[in-house]
């Protein structure tokens, strides 16, 4: 097997299992919680407020590119399979004019506002390193499958379009209506994963740094709010077709 066709097998796994192999720093990052809320313990709640609405809003900057995504793109393309690679068209206007990955950026921003939350330099360093070898190999996958399905056409979009760092003045116009119903049908599940993952990190850091629970009412308020979205949005998709949108 050719160092190609290894790195190619290689990304399909962790295509396949991109969901559930993050959790495997989930113990790194628990030792990481023992040195957590330094801001806090040596520059007070205050500073340490501000700087935790600036994770969220890190992370939220990265659902936003997520959303500009998903807005625009037709069915079949850009979706959540685990299978196997899928694109029945390729997508090149839009966030796609000026960037190749753009879901998989949003990812990254998404997780990058996660951790730095802890506030634990070391842990930051491990976890965007382990996302790059991760994320890299997945997208040689899929930038293999994309070639040989579409050939010419891809190579000549690869060629004026970066993989991971938009250009901004190679900007189109999307082919299709910004879809807000598509984005609610698809992204509940990110926009409450963000919202648990940072109440997690909040009250588990205080117990590891400080001994005890402490749940903060701004806090509770969100996740209350990013329960009910995501209970609400699910059975929606679930049960009825308001959220259905045609040919997306």
């Amino acid at each position: 097997m050719t160092l190609r066709e290894r790195l190619e097998k290689q990304g399909n796994w962790l295509f396949k299992w991109r969901s559930y192999l993050p959790l495997l720093i989930f113990p790194v990052l628990l030792i990481a919680l023992e040195n957590s809320d330094y801001l806090k313990q040596n520059m007070g709640e205050f500073v340490d407020d501000i700087y935790e609405t600036f994770c969220l809003a890190v992370s939220f900057s990265g659902l936003i590119i997520r959303c500009l995504v998903i807005g625009y793109i037709p069915e079949g393309t850009s979706g959540r399979n685990t299978k196997n690679q899928k694109a029945e068209t390729l997508n090149t206007t839009g966030i796609y004019s000026i960037v190749r990955h753009p879901l998989y950026l949003g990812n990254f921003i998404i997780f990058l506002g996660i951790i730095l939350f802890p506030q634990v330099w070391w842990f930051i360093l491990i976890a965007i390193l382990a996302f790059w070898l991760y994320y890299e190999r997945i997208i040689f996958a899929e930038e293999e499958f994309l070639l040989k399905k579409f050939g010419h056409m891809y190579l000549e979009w690869a060629k004026k379009t970066p993989a991971f760092f938009p250009n901004i003045k190679n900007w189109q116009q999307p082919n299709l209506p910004f879809s807000f119903k598509n984005v609610l049908k698809r992204e509940y599940s990110a926009f409450f994963g963000i919202i648990a993952s940072l109440t997690f990190l909040e009250v588990a850091g205080d117990l590891f740094v400080e001994g005890k629970l402490d749940f903060d009412l701004p806090w509770e308020i969100l996740f209350a709010i990013g329960l009910m979205t995501y209970l609400t949005l699910r059975t929606l998709k679930k049960k009825t077709e308001l959220l259905n949108v045609v040919g997306r």
